[in-house]
């Protein structure tokens, strides 16, 4: 996974995402979701690493992050991230993206006894250049996973919310649990503290989620 052209600022935010050479499948068991969670927290970093040679990822103390994490999905053929780079000093999301994607990629074709490339040419990336983008970007990549489930929800909307919210809640490859007032290791992933506080309790995150779910429904 290449390093897309242009820069990245401190202090802005960005949607990345990528997916699937020929939208193939990225994921296939739940040990690959687990190893990408794991190379979001150790490639986060400006050393080198060697997975083999880390025992727990998410007990390692990290040298100077290049990113900071303020959500994400991962999905069957495709991941979303949302970040900003800790400094200008350096590409760090370029760096951060390569890392990441060439550690998963050489796990997932070894894994696998592939060859050739696992994703769709160079990451993607969004400026989330207003607060009203930036927030519904924190939603829209919450919420990608009810696809999984209902693939024409957006369109004809979502008859059983309360279900859809157990769905999203159970859904562990997402940062949605952790934004829940809850604790597990892969919340060190995130680094919240660098991004506005939409979402001061639980109940508010709550409350957001569900009129997105609401707002699909009055399309109808």
């Amino acid at each position: 996974m290449g390093a897309r052209q242009g820069s990245f600022a401190a202090g802005e935010y960005y949607h990345l995402y990528n997916r699937g050479n020929s939208k193939q499948k990225i994921f296939h068991s739940k040990h690959d979701y687990e190893r990408f969670l794991k190379l979001l927290y150790i490639a986060n970093s400006s050393e080198k690493f060697h997975f083999s040679d880390i025992q727990n990822p998410y007990e390692i103390e990290r040298s100077a992050r290049l990113v900071s994490i303020g959500a994400y999905c991962l999905m069957p053929n495709h991941f979303h991230l949302l970040m900003t780079p800790v400094n200008d000093k350096e590409a760090g999301v370029s760096k951060f993206m390569k890392k990441l994607g060439t550690a998963y990629a050489m796990y997932f074709n070894t894994r696998y006894e592939r060859v050739g490339s696992l994703f769709e040419g160079k990451f993607r990336s969004e400026h989330l250049d207003s607060d009203r983008y930036l927030k519904y970007i924190f939603s829209y990549v919450h919420l990608n996973p009810i696809k999984i489930m209902d693939n024409k929800w957006r369109e004809l909307g979502i008859k059983d919310k309360n279900k859809a919210w157990r769905f999203l809640n159970g859904y562990k490859y997402s940062s949605f649990y952790d934004y829940q007032d809850k604790h597990r290791e892969e919340e060190k992933i995130l680094n919240k503290e660098n991004f506005p506080g939409y979402f001061p309790s639980a109940h508010k995150f709550k409350e957001e989620i569900f009129d997105w779910l609401n707002f699909s429904n009055r399309k109808q």
